[in-house]
């Protein structure tokens, strides 16, 4: 294939790895407190998986003979920066324990491993792949792994091909699928070892044992990139508010860091609305103040940030979705009979007072979405809500009244933007690169030590690489049982922005200060070559969580 020459110079990079995983290791067992309300629940899900002991690997000189051993690896759910590093950590990692391992990878995420859709992956190949983005080299998929006839239909290959463990390298549903592949085939005693590694560039799948997911280090700096480029044409033209949508539907910390990084003018972070019981009125007014204030001084020109997500963290607004879903699953028929033109007026009526009054309040093209955009289940899909336009449409409204008012002095006009999918694929930053290698091989580690319904932990990572801490954590002690489609199911938890935790304490801090001046910073590509202090520095959350 035709390489750019970033490619070319970033198949030189050699990974860095935590001291421990350097040469043989022992596995050392540490207490492992369950943090989840729902013990009994999952213990009793997981009788064969459940309760056991943390992991950390230690040097050692021993020197141990590891048989050869197939490996199955897959890469679930969407992509982020770093997922072939973990899979060449894994390939390293295997062939450094026994040069006649092999891995295996499934096709198109799960549903390669149902399929029987798969590919050895070899040294050639690991060699084409090593320290780029996306996850091309075998592709992805969202299959859940969920019922016994898929994970029949999966041991049938892991069989075929003699595999002994199988890698799941996704976010926290496909780390919960791999915990209850691994509870089923360790109660059937298949000797099949399922591993899981955090991956999401949404960054909500931490905890103490699990720093950061994968693959948002780079998602963040590419899109505080951007966000510094618009800035810095929004400081030249001075005349639009971008109004700046990132991806982040369950969580902001991705809104949250890059506001770190790039110091807009306001930045909405949804767990702090849902705290604070705000309607989208109250979101619309903060914001339009800041308007206001910005060009009382004479500057018609600003910055907004906006996690995805927002919208479902609106109290008023989540009741509101909640009340239309039930009311057009049940007259799905007679809406169906209703013209375009009067669905809106129709609607209106059959809603309750509260609801009714935030409907009528949306754009019209936002309170279509919500009555006509319908996902398989019937339920709003939130995330094509254009929430950037809703909130600036919303603001102009607002500012056009405050004129009238004598309120507002300035001028409005809005440019929109969604950052999303450009972030997915970027290459790793170098801290990813390294990061992820790391979890691929301290993944490898597990293995050989045999443990299974494990997720690979890679931790202390603020500190030179060199320092890490390589281990696993039960993915059981991360789970307790949420309702998923009307039933209760064990699921990791999603890990919001904290209110009270640093990085948001250090963003709340300096808010009102970006808010009426020009603080913009404008970050630039991010670096690979040159000083550590340059290529090699962490999110601002986490340096700021690890308070370093």
């Amino acid at each position: 294939m035709t390489k750019s020459a970033l490619q070319i110079a970033r198949a030189a990079y050699q990974p860095k790895l935590p001291k421990a995983l350097k040469g043989a290791v022992k596995a050392v067992a540490g207490a492992a407190t369950q943090s989840v309300a729902d013990q009994e629940a999952i213990q009793k899900l997981f009788p064969n998986t459940y309760g056991m002991p943390l992991i950390k690997f230690e040097a050692t000189d021993e020197v141990a003979n590891f048989p050869a051993m197939n490996v199955g690896v897959i890469l679930s759910g969407g992509q982020a920066p770093g997922g072939h590093n973990v899979i060449s950590g894994i390939f390293d990692g295997i062939k450094n324990l026994n040069k006649d391992s092999k891995l295996y990878g499934f096709i198109l995420g799960p549903g390669g491993l149902v399929d029987h859709n798969y590919m050895e992956l070899t040294a050639d190949i690991i060699d084409e792949y090593r320290n780029t983005g996306g996850f091309d080299i075998i592709g992805s998929g969202r299959t859940k792994l969920e019922k016994e006839d898929q994970f029949e239909k999966g041991l049938e290959i892991l069989k075929q091909l003699d595999i002994k463990a199988l890698v799941i390298i996704g976010g926290d549903d496909s780390n919960t699928n791999a915990c209850v592949l691994a509870e089923y085939y360790a109660a059937k005693k298949c000797g099949v070892q399922v591993i899981g590694c955090p991956k999401t560039i949404d960054g909500d799948l931490k905890n103490e044992m699990i720093e950061t997911s994968f693959g948002f280090d780079t998602a963040c700096k590419v899109y505080s990139e951007v966000i510094g480029n618009i800035q810095r044409d929004c400081n030249s033209a001075r005349k639009y508010w971008h109004f700046i949508k990132l991806m982040g539907r369950s969580a902001s910390h991705i809104a949250l860091e890059c506001a770190l990084q790039v110091q807009p003018n306001v930045c909405i972070v949804s767990e702090e609305v849902e705290a604070n019981d705000m309607s989208l009125d109250d979101v619309v007014t903060s914001i339009a103040q800041v308007v206001a204030n910005r060009a009382a001084q004479g500057n018609n020109f600003g910055t907004v940030l906006i996690p995805e997500g927002l919208i479902e963290f609106i109290p008023a607004m989540k009741r509101l979705i909640a009340e239309l879903n039930d009311f057009l699953a049940a007259n799905a028929e007679e809406f169906s009979q209703i013209k375009k033109s009067h669905q809106r007026d129709y609607i209106i009526r059959k809603l309750s007072p509260e609801n009714a009054a935030i409907y009528a309040s949306l754009p019209e093209g936002v309170a279509r979405q919500l009555t006509l955009d319908r996902d398989p289940h019937g339920n709003v899909q939130v995330s094509l809500i254009e929430t950037e336009k809703l909130l600036s449409e919303m603001v102009a409204t607002k500012l056009a009244a405050w004129k009238e008012e004598g309120k507002f002095v300035g001028k409005f006009a809005s440019q929109h933007h969604f950052f999303g999918y450009e972030g997915r694929c970027a290459a790793p930053s170098n801290y990813d690169a390294d990061y992820c290698y790391s979890l691929g091989y301290t993944a490898a580690s597990l293995i050989a030590n045999g443990k299974t319904g494990y997720m690979s932990s890679v931790r202390n990572t603020t500190a030179p690489a060199d320092q890490w801490i390589a281990g696993g954590v039960p993915i059981t002690m991360m789970m307790n049982m949420e309702r998923r489609h009307g039933e209760m199911k064990p699921v990791i938890q999603k890990a919001l922005v904290k209110l009270d935790g640093a990085p948001f304490k250090a963003f709340a801090a300096q808010r009102d200060q970006w808010a009426i001046t020009t603080d913009y910073v404008y970050p630039g590509p991010i670096q690979y070559f040159g000083p550590t202090e340059v290529c090699d520095q962490p999110t601002k959350t986490l340096q700021l969580e690890q308070a370093k």
